[in-house]
């Protein structure tokens, strides 16, 4: 049921984000895991779910904001390992990373993880999806041509515009970046988003596309362990960009080490658990 826009303007509105992987992991170690120990009759000891395996639960069999389906894979474990005990092949189970596969069946999804190697033309960057962040790679080509621009992946007209803009502002500073003129008359550009399924908008990805071009265009890598996010304008300000708190866990899940935010975001760090921001290292 929508709410009248008049009566909304004198409301508060609270946005409440889902949980993050570490909070999931909390759950499920404190509350779901022993509660579904205790309703299919197994005594302490009997089953052993280390925190890697849910994790892998977490990242590979479950795609939610919430943790009802992360329960429910819990609850099949138990199942699985009751039916064991009970027909004596086991006194008790041990459940790791390694062989869960054995109990749940071949994952269901996967997660973004960093490029092994610096490449020309790919980046690595953030978005935030109603299932929490996850980390984007975008691709850029070039052939010859005559200076059109492709963009395939599923793309919103907003990422198709924050394209466009990045596009402009980066052959605005050809000579600054030592691009020959004739580039863009005579090659065309390809930016690709892979996992062409998933729809993607917003403008959050225009950093990290005009990144991709300048980097196609002039010849240079860029680092592999390197994750950026923000709206770029025609004048190359970075504007500041929402979800920071999602992505940039999502970007340490996937092991970035070096992150790249919008200077207006720098408030938002506080959201981010005090262990996980030692580990990474934050430029504007």
């Amino acid at each position: 049921m929508s709410i009248p826009r008049p009566l909304l303007d004198r409301m508060e509105v609270i946005q409440i984000s889902g949980y993050t992987e570490e909070e999931k992991l909390e759950i499920a170690k404190r509350h779901l895991l022993p509660k579904q120990i205790k309703e299919h009759g197994l005594s302490n000891g009997m089953l052993n779910v280390s925190d890697n395996t849910i994790r892998k639960i977490v990242r590979e069999y479950t795609r939610e904001s919430g943790v009802r389906n992360l329960e429910r894979n819990l609850a099949s474990l138990c199942r699985k390992t009751a039916k064991r005990i009970v027909a004596g092949e086991a006194e008790k189970v041990k459940i790791s990373a390694q062989n869960l596969e054995q109990f749940l069946g071949i994952p269901r999804y996967r997660y973004g993880v960093a490029e092994q190697n610096d490449e020309i033309g790919t980046v690595t960057g953030m978005a935030w999806t109603e299932v929490g962040g996850d980390t984007l790679v975008i691709e850029v080509t070039t052939y010859k041509g005559t200076g059109r621009m492709t963009l395939t992946g599923k793309l919103g007209e907003v990422m198709k515009e924050s394209a466009q803009a990045g596009y402009s502002y980066v052959r605005s500073r050809a000579q600054d970046l030592a691009i020959p003129a004739e580039l863009f008359e005579k090659w065309d550009l390809h930016i690709h988003i892979p996992e062409g399924a998933i729809p993607k908008d917003g403008p959050s990805a225009g950093i990290t596309m005009a990144t991709a071009m300048a980097s196609v265009l002039t010849g240079c890598k860029v680092r592999h362990d390197v994750s950026m996010t923000g709206e770029i304008t025609l004048r190359g300000r970075v504007l500041p960009v929402g979800g920071i708190k999602e992505k940039v866990m999502a970007a340490h899940r996937a092991g970035i080490k070096t992150i790249i935010l919008p200077r207006d975001n720098k408030k938002d760090l506080e959201d981010i658990p005090a262990n996980i921001k030692k580990q990474l290292e934050f430029n504007w």
